[in-house]
Formats: C-alpha cells, structure tokens, sequence
C-alpha cells in the first residue's frame, strides 16, 4: 500500500523553495562583504572590507574574486600618494541580486519565526514541531 503524502494539498508546489536564494552570496563571508558594500555605496577599500568581515587577505581576496566573477561587485584600482588601493563596490546589477536576495531570505525568517511561534499551520501540517 502507498505511503499517503503528509504535504497539504493547497500547499503550493516548491513553497518553500527559496529560489532567490543564490550560492554565490549564501556564504557566510560573502554575505558579509555584500552588506558592508550595500551600506558603503561609494565603495570600501580592500582593507577596510578585511577588517569590518574579519578575514585574512588570501581568504578576502578569494571571495571577491568569485563576487566579481559573478558580476555581483566591481573591483578598481585606485592611485594616489603612495600605494595603489583596491576599491570595491557592488555592480548595479549586484546591488538589485542583492537586494532580491535579501527578500527571499526575509521569507526564510518568517517562515520560521511563524512557525516556532505556532502562528502558521504549514509547519506543524508537514509533521514539524518547533519544540522538538
């Protein structure tokens, strides 16, 4: 005899899918040196993304390579007394990704939230208990 489907039959197809969610900024360190570009908009230099996301040149410049590859940031060389300094800052269009990011991850939030709260039935229906 088939096993009969806990999922609700109103509920729909892939709900919670999360398609915005996008690997090249779900990493925790990406995700970091994202925000800190959104809240500079003219842009941090290397070093002080390195120090806000607390990470090692090697490790930073690693991730800004794949951001960059990505389209997601611009990365510049800028020239003045002294050394060059690399600036980044997020593309137009990884400025929109990122933000359609966010809100995707916002629905990740409330749907957990609702459901540790018992305020939603989707949850507790598919056989979840936030206690346990």
């Amino acid at each position: 005899m088939p096993k009969r489907s806990s999922i609700p039959t109103e509920s729909p197809t892939g709900r919670f899918a999360y398609e915005g969610l996008e690997r090249s900024m779900h990493e925790k360190a990406r995700l970091g040196i994202m925000t800190s570009l959104l809240t500079h908009r003219e842009g941090l230099s290397f070093n002080d993304l390195k120090k806000l996301c607390e990470l090692t040149d090697g490790n930073l410049s690693r991730h800004l390579d794949v951001l960059q590859e990505d389209g997601l940031i611009i990365q510049q060389k800028q020239t003045g007394p002294g050394r060059a300094t690399t600036v980044c800052q997020l593309s137009p269009a990884g400025r929109k990704r990122f933000l359609e990011y966010i809100e995707a991850l916002q629905r990740v939030v409330t749907d957990a939230s609702e459901a540790a709260r018992g305020t939603t039935s989707s949850p507790s229906r598919l056989g979840f208990s936030p206690n346990g």
